[in-house]
């Protein structure tokens, strides 16, 4: 049996929560996403949009349209929303009966964790699907909201619990379309309680409802305060953060880092690469070096360099050379970027003519300061290489592009044969590894890319903190939202400024990685000590085509 893999994803946007959803709908596996989102109206498939009393833009909230049953309803701050992603048991495949028999289960659930967290008296309402409070008396008050889909037995949606939200925005709406029924929250009832608590009631609840094949959590870091993140990621422009090594101590106190290995250990023998710079090298950097073009080779210290360039292999990178956000891994420059060169684009091409690729592989510095988030570039710099040489397969790696849809359809329509968005780290340590950026966000970059019909990749950096397990559960999410190639390498601290190493890893462990992932379903999984994200590109996109065409 699958165990019921349950995933604290923190603050994640409507749009995101859908993708990872969908993804998941779209597979095997069971799922409970617990997290919470910014402020968002909802509207199910039979919603009036006339219950919307307010306009959604003068009070700073999201519209989205989706398919889940019920009317309009409000999700925000201080809400616990859960979306369980699982197949149903049932006896007519998601008819009305199993989809009523699912939706008591749901509120159940929910009841239970309640009672748990010290508040009695909850129950059903006839007639209005939900969770309320002091259901048999003259003053019934609404406390979660329900709303599911059942097709095919797979479930998706699910349930809103108000724990300490605004309770004014309800007023904003007529919540559910019930126009006479109240709406209340823990708070409101006397029990305050912080969202960790809840999360863990209707976790332990879940696992004893739907955990019947055993029980996989992870949690994203709990707390995340908006100095934390890149200036550019909080709308300020450019430079360095001030005390950003006190702040990034802080943050590895948090998720449990200590101060990693000592600075001056050498590296094991697996880590040591010889320096071979051969008339192959010497050629590539020419051809590169003479068209004023960057690579991620060099920006980023790869270890790989040499072998790849020897072998007339490189990764080109656009966009410039400076990025908007500060990972604590990255070596890449955070000064303030330049705008984007109109002729990066023929440049690139040139040289992936004149260097005779197969295989080209593409990436870019986070570019937040822009519009699309720099998407517009990928597309030119893929369109351009395919114009000069039409043969040449193409891999874009990509930033998230701050999950702009919009922008990342316009990457997805190049038809990049290979889409690369690195998740880089497990779900706890994200906030400390990439502040700037999200898991759930990754995940739904990655889902979004496969349901426009992509192949797909990511890769995770180990070595920076995480446990095996962690990693194992990240492979899990990755192929849960469809994610064809994913690539393990150890982390290589690039100056003390950046994080420490943990540990290192050794062989023997990635191969057991690269097994598990396979097992899980990825359909090709490159995992070695010095294995970077564009490590064997061609050969894992090979790979990875052979196995989805049989």
């Amino acid at each position: 049996m699958n165990p019921l893999r349950i995933r604290w994803l923190g603050r994640v946007s409507y749009r995101d929560a859908h993708a990872c959803q969908q993804a998941m709908f779209d597979r095997r596996g069971d799922h409970l996403l617990l997290l919470e989102h910014p402020h968002v109206f909802t509207l199910g498939l039979r919603s009036d949009e006339a219950n919307i009393l307010v306009d959604p833009a003068e009070v700073g909230a999201e519209v989205a349209y989706t398919d889940r049953g019920g009317d309009v309803t409000y999700h925000g701050p201080g809400q616990l929303v859960g979306y369980p992603v699982m197949t149903v048991p049932g006896k007519r495949g998601g008819g009305m009966a199993d989809t009523v028999a699912y939706v008591r289960s749901v509120e159940q659930l929910v009841i239970d964790a309640l009672g748990d967290l010290g508040l009695a008296g909850c129950g059903r309402l006839d007639d209005y699907p939900g969770v309320w409070v002091d259901p048999d008396s003259d003053n019934p008050r609404k406390i979660a909201a329900i709303g599911v889909r059942l097709s095919r037995t797979r479930s998706m949606h699910g349930f809103a619990l108000n724990v300490d939200c605004d309770l004014d925005w309800f007023n904003r709406i007529v919540p559910c379309g019930i126009p006479d029924k109240a709406v209340t929250s823990l708070a409101a009832e006397g029990r305050r309680t912080t969202m960790r608590e809840v999360v863990d009631a209707v976790a332990a609840r879940a696992a004893d409802r739907w955990g019947a094949g055993g029980v996989d959590r992870a949690d994203v870091a709990w707390r995340q305060r908006p100095e934390d993140l890149s200036p550019f990621s909080r709308g300020m422009g450019p430079g360095e953060l001030p005390g950003k090594a006190v702040r990034l101590r802080s943050r590895m106190n948090e998720v449990g880092l200590d101060g990693g290995l000592d600075i001056t250990e050498r590296k094991p023998p697996w880590m040591r690469v010889a320096l071979r710079t051969g008339p192959e090298f010497r050629q590539l950097r020419s051809v590169l070096h003479s068209r004023n073009l960057v690579t991620v080779c060099e920006e980023a210290g790869c270890p790989n360099i040499y072998e790849c360039w020897n072998e007339g292999t490189a990764t080109f990178m656009i966009n410039g050379e400076r990025c908007t956000r500060a990972c604590g891994f990255c070596l890449v420059d955070t000064q303030r970027p330049e705008p984007p060169d109109p002729m990066e684009p023929e440049r690139v091409a040139d040289a992936v003519e004149a260097m005779g690729l197969d295989y080209a592989v593409v990436t870019a510095v986070a570019r937040d300061d822009l519009p699309d988030g720099g998407a517009a570039g990928f597309a030119a710099v893929t369109a351009a290489i395919r114009r000069r040489t039409p043969g040449v397969r193409v891999e874009v790696l990509i930033p998230d592009c701050k999950g702009d849809p919009e922008a990342l359809v316009v990457v997805f329509d190049a038809r990049p044969d290979v889409l690369n968005h690195n998740i880089e780290t497990v779900a706890r340590l994200q906030r400390v590894v990439r502040p700037s950026a999200g898991y759930a966000r990754s995940l739904a970059v990655l889902a979004r890319a496969k349901a426009a019909g992509l192949t797909t990749k990511s890769s995770i950096i180990v070595g920076l903190g995480e446990t095996d397990d962690e990693v194992v559960q990240t492979m899990a999410d990755l192929a849960a939202v469809g994610t064809d190639i994913v690539t393990v390498g150890q982390y290589l601290r690039p100056t003390t400024h950046h994080l420490p190493i943990a540990r290192w890893v050794p062989p023997d462990q990635f191969e057991r990685f690269r097994e598990v992932g396979l097992s899980l379903g990825i359909s090709h999984v490159e995992a070695s000590p010095l294995t970077r994200s564009s490590h064997h590109a061609q050969h894992a996109h090979a790979q990875a085509l052979a196995l989805t065409t049989h």
